[in-house]
């Protein structure tokens, strides 16, 4: 896994830095030392609001304006921070928009000092977890052997926070040691969706899972094709049959003393996805190497909720499989034998998340927890509803949704809720099987998807599925603390909702 920079916090910025972000809202900028002041209105003629305003800077959240450095200070990077007081994810999305910004000045080893007006632990927090998720870039494979980097050193090596609590060391260490924890995660989540699909496959994506945890608090344990076979899995089996590099099904379990509630994380790691014999468009597939985006946050979930000492405990399956064509893979109108016994008529061989989900969700269910929660890319229908910044939610009860809503609030994430009306479940009938994978037209794709999810989860168990298929991944250049390609989507949402389970 990529390291992430250094993070201290300071009073006041050191002049040593490489560069110095500051806020701009309403009244002017927020950040700005008085001796910074005083030194563009000597030099410059103005003071940094009014130079800043005069290039055209917006209090729009994220927007960025780029002024010189003098007399021994950095550049100064002025960022929007919103036209109110600033929430806790405006904070954050100006500090990773100001330290993206930082990264373009050229060079590596720079050190970035983000001045934000924190004065409260949230505060600080927010403004950490922007800035250190703003540091993330993806090393290209590069000269050398197939998994090596091109030796670019990162262009952000150290971070430093500004805020009048750095001498309270109780009240700041905690918030920083949380930012830290979380966007490590996020990064960890968004370098597996960015590892190209020839060097993350099943097996290795298993191997990086338990590497990953080790010397954790969380529990691994891989299942393989054989225990697969053994054990009934035949979603799982299915989906991955097609291909050469067989699957897995990672388990993690998380049991820390004092834990009250269970809660049960299942992920959709579907490592490429040609479509199977329902290929896929040529361009559609350019992207599909993040078809296990729901696997990688769940994992690195289940990895900062220990490292967090959450009191919640936490058992998490992450079904990984190839979908490709071959003269072994799984076909349209195969009838499939499901973990518990379940026969799927498979409508559709790119339908093939909601297989490896469901065996999934089903074996979870045996673990009786109080709450199972899905993440998966798993429809285009719902990047058609809610555009590729947004994810859906389904839930089995309102109670439910909320509190993941409430979850995603916390930790500025966008999610939607969507229904899951009783006539969707009808287009699941099957003549030849008790449930039939895809509805019989493309209407309402997303909602058919999670209806089906929703047979596999055990009676009287709470349950919410997470289609992240729009912002799991973003093209271009990013925004805010969001880089190009994998976003780690959906990991803070799981975190803040296991914090809320321990209350």
């Amino acid at each position: 896994m990529p390291s992430l920079p250094t993070l201290t916090v300071a009073k006041v910025p050191d002049k040593g830095a490489s560069a110095l972000v500051v806020g701009y809202g309403p009244d002017g900028v927020v950040g700005a030392p008085s001796t910074l002041d005083k030194e563009y209105a000597r030099r410059l003629g103005q003071s940094v609001s009014a130079l800043a305003a005069s290039v055209g800077i917006k209090t729009d959240s994220g927007h960025t304006r780029t002024l010189p450095a003098v007399g021994g200070w950095p550049v100064v990077i002025v960022v929007g921070i919103g036209d109110g007081t600033p929430t806790q994810e405006d904070l954050r999305q100006a500090a990773g928009a100001g330290v993206r910004q930082a990264a373009k000045q050229g060079g590596g080893d720079a050190h970035v000092a983000v001045a934000l007006g924190a004065d409260e632990p949230e505060t600080v927090q927010a403004v950490a977890e922007g800035a250190l998720l703003g540091s993330y870039r993806y090393q290209p494979v590069s000269t050398g052997t197939a998994n090596s980097s091109n030796g670019k050193p990162a262009a952000i090596s150290a971070l430093t926070v500004i805020t009048p609590l750095a001498g309270r060391r109780s009240a700041v260490t905690h918030a920083v040691e949380s930012a830290r924890t979380v966007a490590a995660s996020v990064v960890a989540a968004r370098e597996w969706v960015n590892i190209p699909p020839n060097l993350l496959f099943p097996a290795s994506f298993a191997e990086e899972a338990a590497a990953y945890l080790k010397g954790s608090k969380v529990a691994v344990e891989v299942l393989d094709d054989k225990a697969l076979t053994k054990g009934g899995y035949g979603g799982i089996l299915a989906v991955g049959g097609g291909s050469s590099r067989l699957p897995r099904l990672v388990r993690l379990a998380y049991a820390p003393r004092g834990a009250k509630l269970h809660l049960a994380l299942v992920g959709k790691g579907i490592t490429f996805d040609s479509g199977g014999l329902n290929l896929k468009p040529g361009d559609s597939m350019n992207t599909m190497k993040c078809d296990m985006a729901g696997a990688a946050a769940v994992i690195a979930a289940v990895k900062a909720i220990a490292d967090l000492g959450l009191r919640v405990k936490v058992t998490a399956y992450a079904s990984m499989a190839e979908n490709l064509p071959s003269d072994t893979s799984y076909r349209p109108s195969d009838v499939l034998t499901m973990y518990g016994g379940k026969t799927v008529e498979n409508g559709n061989t790119d339908a093939e998340g909601r297989l490896v989900m469901a065996d999934a969700i089903a074996r979870a269910s045996e673990d009786a927890p109080d709450l199972i929660v899905d993440v998966a890319t798993l429809t285009g229908a719902a990047i058609v509803a809610l555009g590729d910044k947004t994810a859906g939610l389904m839930a089995s009860d309102d109670d439910t949704a909320d509190r993941l809503l409430d979850a995603a609030e916390a930790a500025g994430e966008d999610i939607w809720q969507l229904p899951i009306p009783k006539h969707i479940r009808g287009k699941l009938d099957s003549k030849v099987a008790d449930i039939r994978s895809t509805g019989g037209d493309r209407t309402a794709g997303a909602l058919v998807a999670a209806a089906f999810l929703r047979e596999f989860v055990g009676e009287g168990i709470s349950w919410a599925h997470l289609d992240i298929a729009g912002p799991a991944w973003t093209d271009g250049g990013g925004s805010g603390y969001i880089s190009s390609g994998g976003t780690g989507f959906g990991v803070r949402t799981l975190v803040a909702l296991a914090r809320s389970l321990e209350k």
